[in-house]
């Protein structure tokens, strides 16, 4: 159930971000829903790739390269799907941060809301 909810939260939050990033174009929601969890998937499966392959170039920004990783992402699901676009790189970067924001609160309203599960303590 947390997860269903926190996947509408994020959709809702890309919608949102489309509203205020005018490079950021969502067609619909249930466009937002599939980018959100296409979004989701890269994070879990392609991002962490991509912050290996590039530990050097991260070490020596002092991490500030995960934010072109992070814009890279939202940019590469802009390709992959058709309801959702993001017009350029700096578009993708604001929007980006933006979203990540929104999923951190996101996350602490959700912790509040539902409480953390005991560990069998």
């Amino acid at each position: 159930m947390k997860l269903l909810i926190r996947w509408l939260l994020l959709s809702s939050a890309l919608m949102l971000l489309a509203q205020w990033d005018h490079g950021v174009q969502v067609n619909s929601f249930g466009a937002a829903m599939i980018a959100a969890a296409v979004l989701g998937l890269l994070n879990a499966f392609v991002r962490p790739l991509l912050i290996l392959l590039t530990l050097p170039v991260t070490v020596l920004t002092l991490g500030l390269f995960l934010f072109v990783i992070n814009a890279f992402t939202f940019q590469m699901a802009s390709g992959l799907l058709d309801g959702f676009h993001v017009r350029s790189f700096w578009d993708a970067l604001l929007g980006s941060v933006i979203y990540s924001l929104w999923g951190v609160v996101i996350d602490v309203a959700l912790e509040y809301v539902f409480g953390r599960r005991s560990t069998g303590r």
